[in-house]
């Protein structure tokens, strides 16, 4: 997944710094995959709404240390805009995992990234994003083509955490004018939290799963929740806005490399060519008009 929480850009720093901001996001990108696939060892025994349950609770507890949100000073304003992203933590997450399960990391992120793509092309009208927008969605049709093994319920449920994600975008633009900093992000967290609570009680309850599976679950809370919040709030104190959403675009070809690392998932060429195009559309519509700023 990616950063669970709106961050604000600041002054960017010399050159000198870009190296190494480079760096922190090449991390950040790292540790929201590597901690998918970790929670995806889990999925055995804690399955994943398992791994989600603890995944959120960790978020919360992490986000709400961080930020501190004053909860009962929020108004009805504030707290519609909150609730409807604890929603979108709660479906995205969900569905992001199961595909993850039943399509593999690479693919599963690939599609997920498909709702960023979708917000930053329909905001414009050149022509060069409807090339982008062309390309990409053949690249999906190539992704989602019937074939023997296909496995259209996660293809499905990765087009489903899309959208969500392209809501999240949303609905953090709301947040980030009604709340300060990443107050927003941490009061839906701990909503979300909250929510997951029985389901993830339910299911340690039943399934009384080994510490090891449990660690696994609570490092990918960590390293996809905590670690890029973080990382990603000081790297775009050193890099251009413009070249933070252009180095996104990495994420789903770190998915299929960790995903082909830790867990020995590989994909045809095929697949590869599609995944690039989709990380080639979503490069050419951040570069459009702005050349890294």
């Amino acid at each position: 997944m990616t950063v669970e929480a709106t961050v604000r850009p600041v002054a960017v720093a010399p050159d000198s710094g870009r190296a190494s901001g480079v760096l922190m996001m090449l991390s950040s990108a790292l540790s929201n995959q590597v901690g998918a696939a970790t929670g995806s060892l889990a999925f055995p025994a804690l399955g994943p709404a398992g791994v989600v349950a603890v995944r959120q609770w960790v978020a919360a507890v992490l986000l709400v240390g961080i930020t501190r949100p004053p909860f009962r000073s929020f108004t009805r304003r504030e707290w519609l805009p909150v609730l409807g992203l604890a929603a979108v933590y709660a479906v995205m997450n969900l569905t992001l995992y199961t595909a993850i399960d039943r399509i593999g990391l690479g693919l599963a992120v690939t599609l997920e990234f498909l709702g960023p793509l979708a917000i930053a092309l329909t905001a414009s009208r050149r022509k060069l994003d409807l090339l982008c927008a062309l390309v990409a969605g053949a690249a999906v049709a190539v992704l989602m083509r019937p074939q023997p093994t296909t496995d259209y319920l996660g293809l499905a449920l990765g087009l489903v955490a899309a959208a969500c994600w392209a809501a999240y975008i949303l609905l953090n633009r709301t947040l980030g004018t009604r709340l300060p900093s990443a107050q927003g992000a941490a009061a839906a967290s701990t909503v979300s939290a909250l929510v997951y609570l029985p389901v993830g009680l339910w299911i340690f309850l039943h399934h009384q799963p080994s510490l090891r599976y449990v660690a696994y679950a609570v490092a990918a809370g960590v390293l996809s929740s905590a670690v890029p919040f973080l990382v990603d709030l000081v790297a775009l104190r050193r890099v251009p806005a413009g070249f933070f959403g252009l180095f996104m675009s990495a994420n789903p070809l770190l998915a299929v490399l960790v995903g082909w690392v830790v867990l020995g998932q590989t994909l045809g060429l095929v697949e590869w060519l599609a995944i690039a195009a989709i990380v080639a559309a979503n490069s050419a519509s951040v570069l459009r008009g702005r050349f890294l700023e």
